[in-house]
């Protein structure tokens, strides 16, 4: 179990994704830092590319949606302008909306140039496209009623407490393995998890960061409860997060988008953005 623990990595404050040694230590939610700003990527040249169109969709708050007067904008539409100006190429830039299922074959069609919208880097993806780096990952976190909320090390504090999570979930199947001393408790419905959390009849409940932030954000929630301990990178049952997908064969466009990645992060632009869109911090 102790091994199990030791591989946890937490997102620690203002220095990126950190493996561990040791038991986790505390970490305040804030903005995450997926990039390290010693590193030097290449600046590209895309002076001889026509024009440059990301492909997203419009149902997908906060990341993209459309606003009171029907424009397209969200935490992915900021994020493709500011890589187009990073790029040098704002004057090319393009955003287009579709629905989800037709970002593939516009894609592939050369109907555009990139998806930004969340397709997940996986085995089977990355037969079909390029990604560049992850920019944004989900952890996954504990919520506790205020009055009960504990501080990292939490792994012994929490030996025998009831823990709610979704069914069935990777979040369950990591709880698991990594908190085996609590009672899992599953749940069938999100709903269900927060009432019975507001009641005291779970003493956690664990699950996606960003999905526990907008709860705890919310009217719902009644300001009962708040995030305790973690954050909690797992790729092997979260995955890598989000990236920006290109087309197979145009791995140099994912590679400038790495470039200009990095320096809308080091510039603190990403920061910007993120506490726009996630006001109460999933980090």
């Amino acid at each position: 179990m102790a091994i199990r623990w030791i591989s946890i990595v937490l997102m620690l404050a203002m220095t990126g994704a950190q493996s561990l040694t040791g038991v986790a230590r505390a970490a305040e939610p804030q903005v995450p830092v997926l990039w390290d700003a010693k590193e030097r990527l290449p600046k590209p040249d895309l002076s001889a590319l026509p024009r440059l169109r990301f492909l997203t969709t419009t149902d997908f708050p906060p990341f993209n949606f459309l606003d009171e007067a029907g424009r397209l904008s969200g935490f992915h539409v900021d994020l493709a302008r500011a890589i187009c100006a990073e790029l040098g190429i704002a004057a090319k830039c393009q955003i287009q909306a579709l629905p989800w299922a037709e970002l593939e074959g516009a894609l592939q069609k050369g109907e555009g140039e990139a998806i930004i919208a969340g397709i997940a880097a996986t085995a089977e993806s990355r037969s079909k496209y390029a990604f560049s780096r992850s920019y944004l990952q989900f952890p996954a976190r504990f919520i506790m009623l205020k009055t009960k909320a504990l501080t990292e090390p939490i792994f012994d504090r929490l030996r025998g407490k009831r823990v709610g999570v979704i069914a069935s979930s990777a979040h369950e199947r990591m709880l698991r393995d990594y908190f085996g001393t609590v009672q899992v408790v599953p749940f069938d419905r999100p709903e269900a998890l927060y009432d019975d959390l507001k009641a005291g009849k779970v003493y956690a409940a664990f699950g996606d960061g960003m999905r526990f932030a907008f709860w705890l954000g919310g009217s719902d929630a009644a300001a009962c409860c708040r995030f305790a301990g973690g954050p909690y990178l797992a790729p092997e049952y979260l995955g890598s997060g989000m990236a920006i997908a290109t087309r197979a064969d145009d791995p140099a466009l994912a590679a400038a988008f790495d470039y200009a990645l990095q320096e809308i992060s080091v510039k603190g632009i990403f920061a910007e953005f993120y506490l726009r869109y996630f006001p109460l911090s999933f980090f």
